[in-house]
């Protein structure tokens, strides 16, 4: 799905509705988001993960998809280690099923050598996320940090989202304009959404005047979303452009598309229902369910199939999709489930689909 409309940043959860997941999807659903971002990495290390070691990013991701968001996952790289970098990038954008991930690269990258670094990054990320949307997130204006590699970088992204600040001015127009200019005269140009400041420094803040200029200027330029940063300030330190983001007008893009046959989805969503009906309508009618114990054909023996697993094997169960990859007509993708009587952390199916509906999958799992 392409990502349009208004888009929000989280740094640190804990300062966002003082990290309540569920009053963090009703606060972004009520401001119109379609989607928000969220930083889960720090160079080499996983983000918003408590003092304890509790992963924070989860109940919060689960909490916005249920009100129809896209979440993306957003990582400050250093290029110290880009392998390592890379694969923290990979591993946790995989772990929480992201919609796509945002490379945020600064300063360290105007260092001597950096373009070999950026592809070394980028062709290790590409490895490990070679269908998910990927964004460069980095400096307005290209003519003003001439030694970043953005080509390196934007050779394998989708989006690009540079960061339209207008540090110490107040003409936000003329920021976005000069900053889309100057990308379209870079090879390869990709889409942009820009990121808006949301945020003070040094006396400076955005009003909420300016940030609606943004946005009327990033629609009259044909750009199809817009970010901010970030929510940790507005929400409570500059509540005027806060209301100002919530109640512009820019909802995501609405034009009529195929519905897109969604099998996992609804297959989870069954299993955590505690309902057959739903699984049933998905299979074709000799539909084959291969398990590491035996290969199953037809409605009644997959309905005897998910009621073992439903009843017996992980009663009551929490089933849940880690990661999602698809290719033509096959899907590939892992899960987890925790249960009174069992659970799994090593899931890993392939479904085939023809004619929207499932013709073979493909289920693996063991059970502690």
């Amino acid at each position: 799905m392409a990502l349009t409309g208004k888009g929000m940043m989280i740094w640190k959860i804990p300062n966002c509705e003082g990290g309540n997941a569920s009053a963090i999807a009703n606060a972004a659903a009520a401001a119109g988001f379609s989607h928000v971002l969220i930083k889960i990495a720090n160079d080499t290390r996983p983000y918003n993960v408590d003092a304890s070691g509790k992963d924070l990013v989860a109940p919060v991701v689960d909490a916005l998809r249920a009100k129809g968001m896209q979440v993306w996952g957003w990582h400050y790289v250093y290029g110290y280690d880009p392998l390592g970098e890379a694969r923290i990038a990979v591993s946790q954008t995989k772990r929480f099923a992201l919609d796509g991930y945002v490379i945020d690269a600064e300063v360290e990258y105007k260092e001597a050598g950096r373009d070999a670094v950026a592809r070394s990054f980028m062709t290790e990320l590409r490895k490990g996320l070679p269908s998910t949307p990927v964004a460069l997130s980095t400096f307005r204006w290209p003519t003003y940090h001439r030694s970043f590699p953005y080509v390196a970088f934007l050779e394998k992204c989708d989006y690009n989202m540079p960061q339209v600040y207008w540090m110490q001015a107040h003409d936000a127009a003329y920021d976005l304009k000069r900053s889309v200019s100057e990308f379209k005269a870079i090879t390869p140009y990709r889409p942009i959404i820009p990121t808006g400041p949301a945020f003070g420094q040094s006396g400076w803040a955005p009003t909420a005047g300016e940030v609606r200029t943004f946005m009327d200027t990033a629609k009259s330029l044909g750009l199809k979303g817009v970010n901010f940063y970030s929510w940790d300030y507005s929400r409570t330190k500059l509540v005027e452009v806060w209301n100002e983001i919530a109640k512009y007008n820019w909802p995501p893009d609405n034009t009529p598309q195929p519905a897109r046959f969604d099998p996992v989805t609804k297959i989870f969503a069954a299993l955590n229902s505690r309902q057959f009906a739903p699984i049933l309508d998905i299979y074709a009618k000799n539909a084959v369910l291969v398990t590491p114990r035996q290969t199953i054909q037809g409605d009644e023996n997959i309905r005897a199939f998910y009621e073992q697993v439903m009843m017996t094997e992980l009663n009551g169960g929490d089933f849940r999709v880690t990661s999602k990859t698809s290719k033509d007509n096959t899907i590939h993708f892992n899960w987890t489930c925790k249960s009174k009587t069992g659970t799994v952390t090593d899931g890993k199916d392939t479904i085939g689909i023809r004619n929207d509906a499932v013709i073979y999958h493909y289920c693996y799992y063991t059970i502690s």
